[in-house]
């Protein structure tokens, strides 16, 4: 059996991975999965609110074990992975997206002066540098203010405690993904804009094309379980964080929207989105050492048949 060690990632990034290792679907495709902790989990301590994302280190949450060479694979937002198989020391590449469409969302405290996205020109945003709602962020607010207006400053990696900075007023507006936007909303704070992402699977050499494909037949079999039946598995956004944060226990299954949670199969990025987005962030003064958008991912796994076209796995 093929053992793959993998970085280990909250639901609202890696749900279907969660549910294929839980229900053995990884060891059905012949493949042993081993988490290796990150603590994403974990209450952040808070750098100084900058705006220049080249203080920040694109390793700092996502990518740094496999970096390392503690773990094989790692999923995270595809815009940040761009910077990190950019930077990487240890040849990593893009495989393809993940099966996970994130949903994320822009909001302020309920006694915000702020309605509307074009209040937010020079007020500060909280984001955490690299991760998706980062980049997400810069995606929404240029839809309302010009370039010059956004003020996007780093905050910590998780989203209990850019909530707490929020609320304390420490930045205007922070962005959250679930079970937190969720938990804010019952706070009485306001969404002010949002929108979904998707996510990439990064894997260092020791991961070939036979595999990702076995890993990838895994997931899509638990994209098709929880398609069949989502109130299954929504229990997940609440039952990973409520050891470490009681007022996530507080919640309730019914509380979350399943509408806001989609999986689909991985599939490999379109070259010509990838192009778009590669240049996009490039006009974000960031991928300043990728000279192609090419040079950013495994063309040869990411549009393999075997990877990603195999029939679903039969459970």
């Amino acid at each position: 059996m093929k053992k793959l060690v993998l970085e280990s990632t909250a639901p609202f990034q890696g749900l279907a991975e969660l549910i294929a290792s839980d229900e053995g679907l990884f060891e059905k495709e012949g493949v042993q999965v081993e988490w290796i902790d990150r603590d994403e989990t974990a209450l952040r301590p808070v750098a100084s609110l900058t705006s220049d994302v080249k203080e920040a280190n694109p390793f700092s949450s996502h990518g740094k074990l496999l970096e390392q060479g503690k773990a094989d694979m790692y999923n995270a937002c595809e815009w940040g992975n761009y910077q990190r198989v950019s930077d990487t020391g240890v040849k990593s590449r893009q495989l393809g997206r993940r099966a996970i469409v994130t949903f994320a969302a822009i909001v302020v405290r309920p006694d915000s002066p702020v309605y509307n996205a074009a209040q937010l020109a020079n007020r500060t945003v909280g984001v955490p540098f690299y991760a998706g709602t980062h980049y997400l962020a810069l995606h929404l607010l240029e839809g309302f203010i010009a370039r010059d207006q956004i003020n996007v400053v780093r905050a910590p990696q998780g989203s209990r405690t850019r909530m707490d900075l929020m609320m304390k007023g420490e930045v205007e507006a922070t962005t959250l993904t679930e079970p937190y936007l969720t938990l804010a909303e019952k706070k009485g704070c306001r969404i002010i804009c949002s929108a979904s992402f998707f996510g990439t699977e990064v894997a260092s050499d020791r991961v070939d094309e036979e595999t990702y494909s076995a890993f990838n037949r895994a997931v899509r079999a638990a994209v098709a379980l929880f398609n069949a039946d989502k109130s299954k598995y929504m229990h997940y956004f609440i039952d990973y964080h409520k050891r470490k944060d009681p007022e996530i226990g507080e919640l309730k299954v019914s509380d979350l929207r399943e509408s806001r949670i989609v999986l689909r199969d991985p599939a490999p990025i379109p070259l010509e989105e990838l192009q778009r987005t590669y240049e996009w962030i490039k006009g974000w003064g960031m991928l300043e050492d990728a000279a192609s958008h090419l040079d950013l991912v495994d063309l040869e796994v990411m549009h393999s048949k075997q990877a990603h076209l195999e029939p679903v796995l039969q459970t």
